[in-house]
């Protein structure tokens, strides 16, 4: 059945373009409950088209410059080396734990950013409109490694864990940090679809409704994001984590009490 991929790669695609972030914690419940496919697939699947996702989303926020490539490849390659430490802590940890550890970082993460002026982090301050990368260099490997380590451990983050970081401890404004998240989004992408690829076998027409359909999402929205006013973006962006946490929520009270 293929119009349930493109209903949800629609979804996601969305989600890419215009916030930078909520794919893949989106796309693989949607891809076990809604199209019945199994974790591992569901996982490599969705970090193939959120990859691929990501990397379209990047082009139309080209030309409006809101990407810092410098602190965006730094900060991906940081997050790569602990990426594997979290995800060996995560083996020793119940699932339930995870995921309420991961519910309470983003109830912390949206909350922050729905303030009226958030405290945000002065380490990048920008200086003729340009952003001071080397200022805020600590900063931003170590925010890497952190957020590298939780999304091993937790296994999910993108933009959820990258954004709220760049955003609240780095001090970039809000559109640049959608589009540097988008490059570390499709570099973390890449490295953990060759780590699950072994593991699971594509449903290829299904993987590629999922992609065309994603891809088109993003590339409407991503014009339309580049555009969006900073506190707007942000606030859209602190509410989508509090509801995703809030459904994570229920979901472990119901497991709980079922």
């Amino acid at each position: 059945m293929i119009a349930l991929p493109i209903g949800i790669g629609l979804v996601i695609g969305a989600l890419v373009g215009l916030l930078g972030g909520g794919g893949s914690i989106l796309a693989v419940p949607a891809l076990v409950y809604l199209a019945g496919q199994d974790l591992q697939q569901a996982v490599a699947t969705s970090l193939l088209v959120v990859g691929i996702t990501a990397v379209v989303a990047v082009i139309p926020r080209l030309r409006h410059r809101q990407i810092n490539w410098r602190i965006g490849a730094l900060f991906g390659a940081a997050g790569a080396a602990t990426a594997f430490a979290g995800a060996a802590v995560n083996q020793m940890l119940p699932d339930e734990l995870a995921l309420a550890l991961f519910a309470a970082l983003m109830v912390g993460a949206g909350g922050r950013m729905l303030q009226e002026k958030p405290a945000t982090g002065t380490a990048c301050a920008v200086d003729g409109g340009r952003v001071n990368w080397r200022r805020c260099l600590p900063r931003t490997l170590a925010g890497g490694l952190a957020v590298g380590f939780l999304t091993g451990l937790l296994g999910v983050g993108g933009g959820f864990l990258i954004i709220p970081v760049l955003v609240l401890a780095l001090g970039l404004p809000m559109p640049t940090a959608v589009g540097t998240s988008l490059v570390v989004v499709a570099t973390n992408s890449a490295a953990g679809f060759a780590a699950h690829a072994t593991e699971a076998t594509l449903d290829v027409p299904a993987t590629v409704a999922f992609t065309a359909a994603a891809v088109a999402a993003a590339l409407v929205t991503g014009r339309v994001g580049a555009r969006i006013h900073t506190d707007r973006l942000r606030r859209w962006f602190a509410w989508l984590v509090l509801t995703v946490a809030g459904l994570i929520a229920i979901q472990l009270t119901v497991d709980l009490f079922a």
